[in-house]
């Protein structure tokens, strides 16, 4: 395999998204990816594969994708998982702890967008600019708010309203 490819970026704890994506690309990639799911079936046996071989290559397999998912942690996050011997348990606890920070940055992101207002003295399209990076944020967590936010023709006058509060409407 290409050494190239299987060099990740270690993760810190920012950016669970973009990790797990990248993680489930390897794995499938390898092929041991059903191990982090019950519900997907193993690789296909070999005819003439007796259980105690299958049984043996699940072994093997989790302890691959174990070593995978560690290495690919920094150091500060691999002494907190370390001792979990099931990938699977790894999987799962890595998905609740930073899915509950991403639910926190949603909130906050959301917070900053209905606080923002345009300002005096400083230029439009840095505020704008501003209130764009927000929006883009709030997509990239896939936030339910980002719905409401695409502007739509009809729409536009009230955004308009939203960024300038000082022009009269008419």
């Amino acid at each position: 395999m290409n050494q190239e490819f299987v060099k990740l970026n270690c993760f810190d704890g920012t950016n669970h998204p973009r990790w797990k994506d990248k993680m489930m690309f390897l794995l499938t990639f390898l092929k041991i990816v059903y191990v982090l799911d019950i519900n997907q079936p193993a690789a296909e046996p070999k005819e003439g594969d007796s259980d105690q071989v299958k049984v043996a290559q699940r072994e093997e397999d989790e302890l691959l994708c174990r070593s995978h998912i560690l290495n690919s942690l920094s150091d500060r996050v691999f002494d907190l998982y370390s001792s979990i011997k099931s990938p699977l348990e790894i999987w799962n606890a890595l998905e609740q702890k930073y899915n509950n920070e991403k639910q926190g940055t949603n909130k906050f992101l959301t917070m900053k967008y209905f606080e923002f207002a345009m300002r005096d003295g400083s230029f439009i399209m840095d505020q704008v600019h501003e209130m764009q990076i927000y929006v883009s944020k709030l997509k990239d967590l896939k936030s339910t708010l980002t719905n409401y936010l695409s502007v739509k023709s009809k729409d536009r006058k009230a955004h308009f309203e939203r960024l300038c509060p000082l022009f009269p409407s008419q």
